[in-house]
């Protein structure tokens, strides 16, 4: 897994294309706008390109080479991926799609897609006001009010517009046609729920048979015909974890497939990062148990707030919780997992490297929490079986 999902060793390659690199080879990236560390883009491929730079995600890809839309959840995608999508008008279930359109006027959508065509790449705060909306009511989450972004939602959605760049926090949004120029001819050879089904089995590396988040999309797939068909195929191939009697769906000869011997860094992991989707299987093949919290009200948080797990050297060794402040890379709290070593040396180069990805000068660590963290590290040491390696 560790293998497959490039976490054994940074990408190699030209700088320019490193990104591309991993986004190939992970298929997708999730996205997710909480900015702490570092969005979980920034994460994902901060863990596998060396000297990779928050926001450099974005800078890397836009334009031509990636889009966004919906696979395990809202994801960014290569631009190879886009023929799919624009051959199938997607609505996922919680999409609403259906009630967007309720709530505009088609001249009005085509309207804003003019508009776009005509100036874009723009955001949709540069949009010309086309006035207001009743906005949507998730649970209390409010959608737009403005008519002319929730005709851009539409459009994005119908891939009549795609996200092509990114200034500061908005997104900019361009007409395929520019865009994404180079894939536009393409045309799929398979249906979209195949195609669909193994690019998510390859994400995920082993995607769970059950129910949950890994099949945002994909949901009717589960359950139909289709994974038995691939298995008997020969496609992909059906597996268990010992000691486990879930069932998962892997790619067809994963696992002769070369693996890549892990390398001496020590990582700082998303909480989307890709081999973070099932938590089951965290559990199962790391004996880690992972919740993110930070949807959860703090009273009920065990951990904190937006705290990322430590990789190292095929182990998820502990978590950590930080944030940028300024040019500081501030640790509030470190926890070593119980029964495996945390190299300090590691810890401290993965952070100085964090911190310079943020464009930090500076690591700080609380003397209380040091001195916590070195006192858990000294159990966890005295219960491991291996002995820490001398500091250089």
């Amino acid at each position: 897994m560790v293998s497959h999902l490039g976490l054994a060793r940074f990408e190699p390659g030209p700088a320019a294309d490193r990104v591309c690199l991993v986004l190939e080879r992970l298929r997708c990236i999730q996205l997710d706008p909480l900015d702490v560390i570092g969005q979980n883009a920034d994460l994902v491929v901060i863990a596998r390109v060396r000297g990779a730079a928050r926001g450099q995600v974005h800078r890397d890809v836009y334009p031509g080479r990636a889009f966004e839309h919906f696979a395990k959840e809202r994801c960014l995608l290569p631009a190879r991926a886009f023929p799919h999508y624009r051959g199938r008008a997607i609505e996922t279930p919680w999409w609403r799609h259906s009630e967007r359109m309720k709530k505009l006027d088609r001249a009005l959508i085509d309207d804003v897609l003019c508009e776009v065509r005509e100036r874009g790449p723009l955001s949709a705060r540069q949009l010309t006001p086309r006035g207001a909306v009743k906005p949507l009511d998730w649970s209390g989450w409010k959608g737009t009010s403005s008519a002319a972004k929730l005709a851009l939602e539409v459009l994005w959605t119908r891939c009549d517009v795609v996200v092509a760049g990114r200034a500061g926090r908005d997104k900019l949004y361009d007409v395929p046609e520019r865009a994404l120029p180079a894939v536009l001819g393409a045309r799929p050879t398979v249906d979209f729920d195949s195609w669909a089904l193994l690019e998510r089995v390859h994400a995920a590396g082993m995607l769970p048979r059950n129910a949950g988040p890994h099949w945002s999309m994909l949901s009717e797939v589960r359950t139909g015909p289709l994974p038995e068909l691939l298995v008997a195929e020969g496609v992909l191939e059906e597996v268990q974890v010992a000691g486990s009697k879930r069932t998962y769906l892997t790619s067809s000869g994963l696992f002769v497939a070369p693996v890549r011997t892990p390398d001496d860094a020590l990582r700082i992991l998303g909480p989307l990062d890709p081999l973070l989707w099932d938590r089951s299987l965290v559990r199962d093949a790391f004996g880690f148990d992972y919740v993110w919290e930070v949807y959860k009200p703090a009273s009920e948080r065990r951990w904190g707030w937006y705290v990322c797990p430590l990789y190292h050297q095929g182990e998820l060794v502990g978590r950590v919780e930080a944030a940028v402040r300024g040019t500081t890379l501030a640790v509030d709290r470190l926890w070593p997992e119980a029964g495996k070593r945390l190299d300090k040396d590691a810890l401290g180069a993965a952070l100085s490297r964090h911190a310079e990805a943020c464009g930090c000068d500076e690591v700080t660590l609380p003397k209380r929490a040091r001195a916590a963290a070195e006192r858990r590290q000294d159990r966890a040491t005295a219960r491991s079986p291996r002995r820490p390696r001398r500091p250089s």
